[in-house]
């Protein structure tokens, strides 16, 4: 048996207790594409063929048929850069640039996040300097000690992680706590009635509702993944809220968009009202964000039976780096997973994953773990809550195994070519990469191209 599908049926018995299924999924493994000493392309192929998997088993509950599902390693791996491969008006739209690393006195590195400008603002205020210096910071960071920068970003909230080889990350207290949990955790919370949804006319999560309070790519990931499938998929954000564009426009397909206030009256009166006829909620606050304004989970469960939930954090409930934000990346300077690339390159900077792949595959597994729980409530009924993280992601996606693949340049522009699509947007004409599991009956497209933020009245449609 190929190491995806072993790996998939790993995935599968988090969420499902039968394992018949599976037989329908084919996972036709090809050679790696990216360069790393990680299996990109086996961590892809697996969370995708879950996900597309369970999915076609939501169709099953509904009283359809049962379908074949064939995902193919190559195109699933390419598709973990898709937000690089994604044009708009025929050119690139700028991307996030996490990179930003320094050095400080003892020659340790730390990486600072200042993708979003509220960070770059709070970090020049905490560094005294202006947020263009980039020469003056580096001269500052290396007067000082990466951890002691840590402890003092994440008291004020901000992201920014020293550099620490695997062995030194297992030794910390997060690193135990992470190493204690699953890789996802699907429970009932709460009774609820059977779910009666009638066979889906034409796509598979026809007539779901989704809340999708995230952001970046693998909250985002999730909701696109449903909206593929036809679910109406509602992102809710705060007001002042920005978002990269090649973010927003590579995982707003076939979503709406809404800003609400959940701090004041009216903001808090159309969220219930929107929870009150959703089916699913998925949302990337920090551990005990969503509580502190009166909607954690068990209170969910509690007002709102059979509302299946999904919390994806950076570092997990667990441990004592719970509430700090992350980010892919700097879980990957942080866990040792870049410090595993600068050994196989002898490089002493940090050289993170060629792709966001921690982020990409918790998408996936969120939407794996979305579709499990809605199977589930429609046989069994309940109040299902799902919680992952990237540090849970990235601990299982390290322990795949490590591969020679540092020499491989990348799939070419023809390979790259092949899986693009048209799109049209509020934005202008756009190539997206296209669906990437193909499936014997069900169709799967978005509807929609990506809007901007705060398009939409807070309704369901």
């Amino acid at each position: 048996m190929h190491m995806s599908k072993t790996v998939a049926e790993a995935i599968w018995s988090l969420g499902f207790d039968d394992a018949a299924p599976l037989s329908q999924l084919e996972l036709r493994d090809g050679p790696a594409l990216f360069p790393s000493v990680f299996r990109v392309n086996t961590a892809a192929s697996a969370c995708i063929g879950a996900a597309e998997l369970a999915a076609a088993e939501v169709r099953v509950a509904r009283g359809g048929k049962r379908q074949t599902v064939t995902v193919e390693s190559e195109r699933a791996e390419m598709s973990y850069r898709s937000e690089h491969y994604l044009t708009v008006n025929g050119e690139a739209p700028e991307g996030p640039n996490p990179r930003d690393y320094y050095q400080d006195r003892s020659g340790r590195w730390i990486q600072l996040h200042r993708v979003y400008p509220h960070h770059r603002a709070a970090m020049a205020d905490y560094f005294g300097l202006p947020a263009d210096d980039r020469e003056g910071l580096a001269g500052l960071i290396a007067t000082r000690d990466a951890v002691d920068i840590e402890t003092e970003l994440a008291g004020l909230g901000l992201p920014g992680y020293a550099y620490r080889t695997e062995a030194e990350w297992q030794q910390h207290p997060q690193a135990e706590a992470i190493a204690a949990l699953p890789l996802l955790e699907l429970e009932a919370i709460g009774d609820a009635p059977p779910l009666s949804l009638s066979p889906p006319a034409e796509r598979i999560l026809d007539g779901v509702r989704v809340l999708d309070l995230t952001r970046v790519i693998a909250g985002p990931v999730c909701g696109r993944t449903l909206a593929a499938h036809g679910a109406e998929v509602l992102r809710v954000h705060a007001p002042a809220l920005t978002e990269n564009l090649s973010l927003l426009l590579d995982a707003g397909r076939g979503k709406r968009s809404t800003a609400l206030d959940l701090t004041s009256t009216e903001g808090r009166a159309q969220f219930e009202a929107l929870l009150a006829d959703a089916h699913v909620i998925v949302q990337g606050f920090r551990p005990g964000g969503l509580e502190a304004l009166g909607y954690g989970s068990e209170e969910l469960a509690r007002r709102y039976p059979g509302l299946a939930q999904v919390s994806l954090s950076a570092w997990s409930h667990a441990g004592p780096w719970a509430g700090r934000h992350g980010f892919d990346s700097l879980v990957q300077t942080a866990s040792g997973i870049a410090a595993h690339g600068a050994a196989a390159l002898g490089s002493d900077m940090p050289k993170p994953l060629p792709c966001q792949a921690l982020d990409h595959s918790s998408g996936y597994l969120a939407a794996f773990s979305v579709c499990a729980a809605l199977a589930r409530r429609i046989r069994e009924g309940g109040t299902w809550r799902t919680r992952l993280s990237l540090a849970q992601t990235g601990r299982w996606f390290t322990g795949l195994g490590r591969v020679d693949n540092m020499q491989l340049s990348g799939p070419s522009r023809e390979q790259i070519a092949a899986q693009m699509m048209p799109m049209d947007s509020a934005f202008g004409p756009l190539s997206v990469y296209r669906v990437v599991a193909d499936f014997g009956e069900s169709p799967v497209y978005w509807h929609t191209g990506p809007v901007p933020l705060d398009h939409d009245a807070p309704v369901w449609t």
